[in-house]
């Protein structure tokens, strides 16, 4: 879960993408047949589900300004990874309510983070961590390592990582 907006000093600190480009992961969200959007500074993020600098989602189309978090744009665009194709055409804004499907998604964020120069999945989750996402035992580290077996599984019987825990792009 995420809260609407940064509330500490942690969660303000969090990585944005200012600071790592839209290039990078625009070509990231490409090889899922996705399209990144960028939205101008202070417009309202089309699709987001929390509102204010998070990232939005409509269809294949994911929405992002500068100041949107890195983690934000990955977890966005990780729901509609991890759905159908057929599945994917109807998301407007709130991708699931399937637990399976959200723990994937948080799995598969982590993942991808590696795919983005300055990223890497230490940083995000760190992030994760400082932006509020609860895990029962504590932290997002904690829940990836020990806890998210039932995710990798979900995600590798769907063609999204192989056992080792690699992607495997779609588009």
């Amino acid at each position: 879960m995420s809260p609407e907006s940064p509330t500490s000093p942690a969660e303000a600190s969090v990585l944005r993408l200012d600071a790592t480009g839209f290039t990078a992961a625009s070509a990231l969200l490409a090889r899922y047949g996705l399209r990144l959007h960028r939205v101008e500074a202070g417009q309202a993020i089309p699709g987001s589900f929390w509102g204010d600098d998070e990232a939005g989602i409509i269809g294949t189309d994911v929405y992002a300004r500068d100041d949107t978090p890195v983690h934000s744009l990955l977890h966005e665009a990780g729901h509609l990874i991890v759905l159908p194709a057929e599945r994917r055409a109807s998301v407007h804004t709130d991708a699931t309510d399937s637990i399976d499907e959200e723990d994937a998604t948080c799995y598969l964020q982590i993942v991808l983070a590696d795919q983005l120069p300055g990223v890497g999945r230490d940083r995000l989750m760190a992030d994760m961590d400082a932006w509020g996402y609860s895990y029962r035992l504590g932290s997002t580290r904690a829940w990836f390592e020990q806890d998210a077996g039932n995710a990798l599984h979900w995600l590798i019987e769907r063609g999204l990582l192989t056992p080792e825990g690699t992607p495997i792009f779609v588009a």
